[in-house]
């Protein structure tokens, strides 16, 4: 027989299902939530107004749609009653949990059931609701530890290798779902490549996103929706922008790594997300197919580390290669490209910046015209690409000659010291633990103590001190020879080359700094290019 309906209570049953419940997850299931809420307020012969739903949302904050409806419904007395399986299923914020419990709900004149639990607002001197509090305090912690358990989890998966993100980036796809390694989607890795080559050869971002779009090259969210059918709305997103190129540019997934753990959130409570610091992020190299070689993907990062950015030019979208790396010697401002058109031919010069826009009040003109200043840099490029490939041995000892602040009998000097100050450092950690523990069981007098701890921490501290600096000249030694070794390998590439480019400036060049036109013209015209390591080529 039907149970006779008690209209004195508008129900609302709240179901809710998440990664906090582990391996709760198929008792709890959605189904099962609502399938035994139903049969209980059939039951009781009430009226069920509407099944309440947060499917995948963390219990531990009450920004989640089914809550906020459910809410809003009881506040506007729409319905008066809130039913769930427990405790846990309302949230696992004890706090707001019990916020509700016993201020807002009262309030409302609402009542509120956790099934399982005992819990009754209606009857509160249940022993459910005794043990209230205490169970709101375990659901929170419960949350915490599944919480940690979950990250603990995906970040050995990440050690491992398993790509985390819910899609591949463009130019990849997940092939394997359970090793989720991305797969190299050749269309789509050509753009790619072809993207890493324009930025080589000195087109800025903007002028590659404008190239793209004016050619029709669909981007990764029209790609997708053309190549693999996925439905949604693109409208605002049809087009490349700059922010997309630059994710592309910047992503070390092309030359095969795997960099994860970028993104963590500020507390298993609070779901913003948060980038970590840099020194945080798991990386995980050669783990699977590179789009764009490690050499170039490591040459395109370096152009956002040059003094120069570089402006492009209108009419070809393509960065001049010596924009932005051309100083002034006189005020250290930068000089300023300018481009004339005689007689329908193109001219282009660079002069100092503040003189062009303040004038000879600040700084007097340094105009050198482009060609010029080009000719004498390929030139210089060449001639010491020619002594590298004449005497590679004889160029890199002359620059170690010159550099090195140790010479090798110094390193392993450096590099005893070293080891016996660590030692030390050690003994000294063991002395300190000893003197505390005889103080404690009162083998030794306060005051010998405290001077042995003083005498000890300091000689610790110098230690500590001494050991950075050797540690950090070491350092710089080994960096010196890697320096020069790369650069050596940069500018063999060009023992000829036929014209000055971006890409070449970028990689050899830091800056040139010009001075001015000498009054004599038989005077030679002082010009200093400030390569990246400063090699002697004088055989």
């Amino acid at each position: 027989m039907k149970p006779k309906q008690n209209k004195n209570y508008i129900v609302g049953i709240y179901a809710r299902l998440s990664r906090d419940d582990g391996q709760e997850s198929e008792s709890v299931s959605i189904e099962n939530q609502r399938l035994i809420l139903q049969k209980y307020v059939d039951e009781q012969g009430w009226q069920l107004h509407d099944v309440y739903v947060d499917d995948g949302i963390s219990g531990t904050t009450f920004e989640r749609p089914g809550v906020q409806r459910l809410l809003d419904d009881a506040k506007n007395g729409i319905i008066n009653t809130i039913i769930v399986k427990d405790l846990s299923r309302f949230g696992r914020n004890y706090i707001q949990v019990g916020q509700y419990l016993d201020y807002v709900f009262p309030a409302f004149g609402i009542r509120f059931i956790a099934l399982q639990d005992n819990v009754d607002t209606a009857n509160r001197e249940s022993g459910g609701m005794e043990m209230m509090p205490i169970m709101n305090v375990f659901n929170e912690w419960h949350a915490a530890n599944t919480s940690k358990k979950v990250k603990s989890v995906i970040r050995a998966q990440a050690k491992d290798g398993k790509y985390h993100s819910p899609k591949a980036p463009f130019g990849y796809i997940i092939v394997d779902k359970y090793k989720r390694l991305p797969v190299v989607d050749e269309p789509a890795a050509s753009i790619v490549r072809r993207m890493f080559d324009m930025r080589l050869k000195g087109y800025s971002v903007n002028a590659i996103r404008d190239i793209f779009n004016d050619e029709n090259i669909p981007c990764p969210q029209r790609y997708m929706e053309e190549k693999f059918g996925k439905n949604g709305d693109f409208r605002s997103l049809r087009l490349w922008s700059a922010i997309s190129i630059k994710a592309i540019l910047e992503n070390p997934i092309y030359k095969g790594d795997l960099v994860q753990q970028r993104v963590t959130t500020v507390s298993y409570k609070n779901h913003k997300r948060i980038y970590r610091d840099e020194s945080e992020f798991l990386v995980i190299p050669n783990t699977h197919e590179a789009i764009i070689e490690r050499d170039v993907w490591n040459r395109v990062q370096a152009l956002k580390q040059s003094v120069s950015r570089g402006r492009q030019q209108k009419r070809s979208g393509i960065t001049h290669p010596l924009s932005g790396l051309m100083f002034c010697a006189d005020c250290g401002g930068k000089m300023q490209m300018r481009r004339a058109v005689f007689k329908d031919k193109s001219y282009l010069s660079f002069d100092c910046g503040d003189h062009c826009r303040i004038g000879k009040a600040y700084c007097f003109s340094h105009y050198i015209a482009g060609n010029v200043i080009e000719e004498i840099i390929l030139t210089d490029i060449k001639s010491k690409a020619k002594a590298v490939l004449t005497d590679e041995a004889a160029v890199r000892r002359k620059f170690l000659e010159k550099n090195a602040k140790f010479t090798q009998e110094k390193i392993k000097t450096a590099q005893l010291e070293l080891k016996h100050k660590s030692k030390r450092l050690a003994e000294l950690d063991g002395l300190i633990e000893s003197v505390y523990e005889d103080k404690v069981r009162g083998k030794m007098p306060e005051d010998i103590c405290i001077k042995l701890m003083n005498r000890y921490t300091d000689e610790q501290k110098t230690l500590t001190e001494e050991i950075q600096t050797l540690q950090e000249s070491l350092a710089e030694s080994n960096q010196v020879n890697a320096d020069v070794d790369e650069f050596i390998r940069k500018i063999k590439r060009y023992i000829n080359p036929t014209e000055l480019t971006r890409e070449m400036c970028m990689e050899l060049i830091d800056r040139i700094i010009v001075g001015s036109a000498p009054k004599n013209k038989d005077e030679p015209r002082d010009i200093q290019i400030v390569y990246k390591v400063d090699i002697d080529t004088t055989i």
